[in-house]
C-alpha cells in the first residue's frame, strides 16, 4: 500500500529555512504527481505546491518565490525547500499522493 513518511519540520525564526522531505513507498514513484499540504490550526487544509511526474511544479500564491519543491526518483523522495519563512507559515505539512496522506511534520516560524 502507499506509504508518505514527512520529516524535516522543526522550529525556526522568522526569514529562516527549512527543508521537508517526503519518502514514499508502496508504488512507482517516478510515475505519479506528489503535492504538498499545510493545515494551520482552526484553518482548512490547504494546497501549497504540487509536482508532477515530469517535475513541473506549481505554487500557491502565499508561497510563490520562497517555496521549491523538487523531487528525487532514484530515492523516491519530493522535497519541499522553504526560504524567508514567515510566522503564517506556520502549519502541519502534508505529503499526499493517490488518495493517500502522510502524518504530516510540524512547522513553527516563531521568534
Amino acid at each position: 500500500q502507499v506509504r508518505l513518511v514527512e520529516s524535516g519540520g522543526g522550529l525556526v525564526q522568522p526569514g529562516g529555512s527549512l527543508r521537508l522531505s517526503c519518502a514514499a513507498s508502496g508504488f512507482t514513484f517516478r510515475f505519479y504527481g506528489m503535492a504538498w499540504y499545510r493545515q494551520a490550526p482552526g484553518k482548512q487544509r490547504e494546497l501549497v505546491a504540487t509536482i508532477t511526474s515530469g517535475s513541473s511544479t506549481n505554487y500557491a500564491d502565499s508561497v510563490k518565490g520562497r517555496f521549491t519543491v523538487s523531487r528525487d526518483n532514484a530515492k523516491n523522495t519530493v522535497y519541499l525547500q522553504m526560504n524567508s519563512l514567515k510566522p503564517e507559515d506556520t502549519a502541519v505539512y502534508y505529503c499526499h499522493t493517490l488518495e493517500s496522506w502522510g502524518q504530516g511534520t510540524q512547522v513553527t516560524v516563531s521568534s
